[in-house]
């Protein structure tokens, strides 16, 4: 199976208001739909999460531009996260911090992009 970037919007219960599927392992192209998608769930809006199926565990310089366009354009910062085989890493204070335990729309969103998790080995 190959791999796949994919987005979710999760809303204020932990649940999933929407979802969008790259065909690329490395990009998750900038859509419309998905910014109007944002602006149209803006008010249920929690958390943006997306994966790098191929790693890294972190955020990349695109993912950084994005969430200060989207924190800027919805007027305050929702949670921002990244799954990668080897964990979830979130923004939480201006910090990236290792989400643990993952949520539970974790497996699915790893299933969707093609990916097996592989446990962080830790010093």
């Amino acid at each position: 199976m190959s791999t796949r970037e994919v987005c979710l919007l999760i809303g204020q219960r932990g649940e999933v208001l929407w979802c969008d599927v790259s065909d690329n392992p490395t990009l998750l192209p900038d859509s419309r739909e998905r910014w109007e998608a944002i602006w149209r769930l803006r008010a249920e809006l929690t958390e943006v999460a997306h994966s790098h199926p191929e790693g890294p565990l972190g955020f990349s310089s695109e993912d950084e531009t994005t969430m200060e366009a989207l924190t800027l354009a919805l007027g305050r910062a929702p949670r921002f996260s990244v799954v990668a085989p080897g964990g979830t890493v979130a923004r939480v204070g201006g910090r990236d911090v290792l989400v643990t335990p993952e949520p539970w729309w974790v497996a699915p969103l790893r299933e969707a992009s093609g990916m097996r998790p592989s446990p962080v080995a830790l010093a």
